[in-house]
This record gives structure tokens, C-alpha cells and sequence, in this order.
């Protein structure tokens, strides 16, 4: 995820509250946002994860279309605040039933402009090979709609999505680049279909069962007790807390973005937090003013100031390098002694896989070509060895 050169001005406000903003995060990236109160810092991570958009014509945001990312906000309760009649169990199993995380924010990237939509009409020249004679065709076209499958183009590795095109049928859709859509005012379509392939790819790792998601609360030190028999009203504000982190946690996401993680919770919790940062193998950005907390765990900060005309700027610190060892590490897993279906079965598993970062890509790449190929038994093996990995 990164954002370049960005800059966002609130509503009726005439100086922008951030400008010249660049900053990036990876799966390695441990990073501390600092700044003085009202300097701007969830401003920023706002902009980073969509939420809202920079000013136009300056700066961008990006992120890859198969990241997924949780992100716990400032106010931590406001994500359960109306599901104060479910357990915490049951709010997680409502929350990503189905595939799709309904807690999702309603981002400003996901609705289309006026410009979006006068784009979409516009026709342009569409270009296609015919597979059997090598011969290139063309014709002017308009979209009509995006129908969700997309594929990766090996040949100029960029991504293409299935069109519905203006005055044909859905049976003679066929494949366009993103970059293509997206100067069609088709972008924020195809961001969506890139969120819902993501969080597809995490579905096949653990159903969403009572006692997974019991044994998920306990791993963030809520008892079954309190997870699964306790009214989300009846707990305390640390106990919610986990919840909330919790939940951002159950689609595995590749970067966690947390702001004020410390509130509510006390110094035992805030040591296992501590930990279970070290230990994960995605990307981390903390806004958090518990400097004790952050400088032990983020060797690359992001520091918000104001300056003599109250614009905040970001200075960046840290060690390149550091990023650099950590990708070229390889990725162990972790020692899983049983999986439990979605009916409740259990399965031992008699041995562990290491596989290196390159060797789950590949392995995915395999699973997606042999899901699309309708091959069930290459299916079932690919998604067992990944699921072991």
C-alpha cells in the first residue's frame, strides 16, 4: 500500500490539514505514526486505506489488488457499537458470513462521480487477438457493466476483468486490462472486485464455525466464556477491545493498521500485544502516542508536524535495509496440529510444510488456474497443501 505526494483539504476548510504526503507499507514494514494531537495522523490512515480520497489532481493511492487489510480505528467501539445484543462469536460469524466482511467502511473510493460516470459512456477502440488465426480485430465499444471474474494476463502481467459490453449479451463478455477500465471511470469497479477476490483467498484456511471463532477469541485472551456466552453489552471495555482486534483478524489480513491500540487495555494485554506484533508476518503501522510501546516493536517512523502555516508534513525514519532483510526471509509456518471442518470434523495432521514466500505464490497461481479449469481433485490437493503452509 502506498500513497504519493497526496494531499486532503476538509470540507469549507481553506488550507489543506496534510500535503506532499508520501509514504508506503509492505508485508515487512513496522511503523510507528507519530505527531501531536490534531497534526493530522488519522487523516493519513484514512487516505492509506481508502476511506477517503486526496484532493484532486493531487497525489495517489494504491494498493495491490490482492492485499487484504484490517484496519482498527481510534474509536474501537463504534465497530460494534450496534451489535451490542450478539455475542462476541456471533458478531464475528455475522460480520464475514458469506465471504464479504459487512463491517467494511463505506469508502469514498467505492462511489462513483459525476466525471466516473460520463466516462463509463464514453466508447473507445477495444482491441482483441483471435486465438486460432493470430490475427488483430477491432471495433469501437462501450462498457456496459463489469461482471466480477477477472484473470492475470501472463504476457503483459497486468490484470483483466470480464466486461458486459453496451448492446451485447453477458455470454459475449470478455476480458479488458484494469489500466484500461480505469481510464473508462470504471476504477473504483474494479477496486471492489480486487477486495472481494482478496478476502476470497483467505475463505479455504479455516471455515466460519462456532468453534473456530471460540478458539480465535482465545487466542486474543477472551474466555469461551465471555466470547460465547457473554452479550457484547456485558463485557468490559479491554475485553471489547480484544474483540475488535479479534475481528479485524479473522481474514488473515497482510497489514494491520491500528490507531490508539493501547486504550482500554492494561499492562498484561499490552505485553501480549507486544508479542503477537513480533511474531506476525505481515506489515504493521500503529498510530499510538505510548512511545514505551512503539519504540520497541517499529524501527520506521512516520512523523506528522505542523508547520508555521499549520499544514502538517510528514518526515520519514528508518532503516531501508531493515525492510530489504525481511522480505528475503523465509516464512516458516507455524506447527497446526489439528483442522477442524466446517461440520465440526477434525483431521490430525501428521507433518508440517515450510514452503518460501515464491513457493505459496506459485501454488496459488496453480489453484486459481485449477479452479477456473473445474479440476476438483487438483483443487482439493492444492488447497490442502496450501492450508498446511
Amino acid at each position: 500500500m502506498k500513497m504519493e505526494g497526496c494531499e486532503y483539504t476538509y470540507p469549507g476548510n481553506t488550507r489543506p490539514t496534510i500535503t506532499g504526503i508520501s509514504v508506503r507499507c509492505s508485508l515487512s514494514s513496522r511503523v510507528a505514526l507519530l505527531g501531536p494531537n490534531g497534526a493530522g495522523k488519522s487523516t493519513l490512515i484514512k487516505l492509506l486505506v481508502g476511506e477517503t480520497i486526496p484532493d484532486k489532481g493531487k497525489g495517489v493511492t494504491w494498493k495491490h489488488p490482492g492485499c487484504r487489510f484490517a484496519y482498527v480505528a481510534q474509536h474501537a467501539f463504534h465497530h460494534i457499537e450496534s451489535h451490542m445484543d450478539k455475542t462476541a462469536n456471533e458478531y464475528i460469524r455475522w460480520r464475514y458470513a458469506g465471504g464479504d466482511d459487512k463491517e467494511e467502511i463505506e469508502k469514498d473510493t467505492t462511489k462513483d462521480t459525476p466525471e466516473d460516470l460520463a466516462n463509463q459512456k464514453a466508447s473507445f477502440k477495444y482491441e482483441w487477438k483471435d486465438i486460432d488465426s493470430g490475427k488483430v480485430y477491432s471495433a469501437i465499444r462501450t462498457v456496459s457493466s463489469l461482471l466480477g471474474p477477472r484473470e492475470s494476463n501472463k504476457a503483459t502481467r497486468d490484470m483483466e476483468y470480464k466486461v458486459c459490453w453496451k448492446g451485447m449479451s453477458e455470454d459475449q463478455g470478455t476480458f479488458v486490462a484494469g489500466h484500461i477500465l480505469k481510464k473508462q471511470g470504471w476504477a473504483k469497479h474494479v477496486l471492489k472486485i480486487d477486495e472481494k477476490e482478496a478476502a476470497k483467498a483467505s475463505l479455504y484456511v479455516r471455515p466460519l464455525t462456532a468453534r473456530n471463532v471460540e478458539e480465535h477469541l482465545n487466542d486474543v485472551g477472551l474466555a469461551p466464556e465471555y466470547g460465547s456466552h457473554f452479550r457484547l453489552s456485558a463485557l468490559s471495555g479491554g475485553q471489547k477491545v480484544k474483540v475488535v482486534l479479534a475481528a479485524s483478524r479473522w481474514n488473515q489480513p497482510h497489514i494491520i493498521i491500528l490507531d490508539e491500540p493501547t486504550n482500554y487495555l492494561d499492562r498484561e494485554s499490552l505485553g501480549a500485544l507486544s508479542n503477537a506484533i513480533e511474531v506476525f508476518e505481515g506489515g504493521v503501522v500503529m498510530i499510538t502516542h505510548n512511545n514505551e510501546f512503539c519504540s520497541a516493536l517499529c524501527p520506521e517512523t512516520w512523523i506528522l508536524e505542523r508547520g508555521a502555516d499549520h499544514i502538517a508534513r510528514i518526515e520519514t525514519k528508518g532503516d531501508a535495509d531493515w525492510m530489504a532483510q525481511k522480505e528475503s526471509e523465509m516464512v516458516n509456518s507455524e506447527k497446526i496440529d489439528t483442522i477442524v471442518d466446517a461440520s465440526g470434523n477434525e483431521t490430525k495432521l501428521e507433518s508440517v510444510v515450510k514452503l518460501d514466500r515464491k513457493e505459496i505464490k506459485r501454488l496459488q497461481k496453480e489453484l486459481k488456474a485449477a479452479i477456473k479449469a473445474g479440476n476438483d481433485d487438483l483443487v482439493g490437493e492444492l488447497e490442502d497443501r496450501l492450508a498446511e503452509a
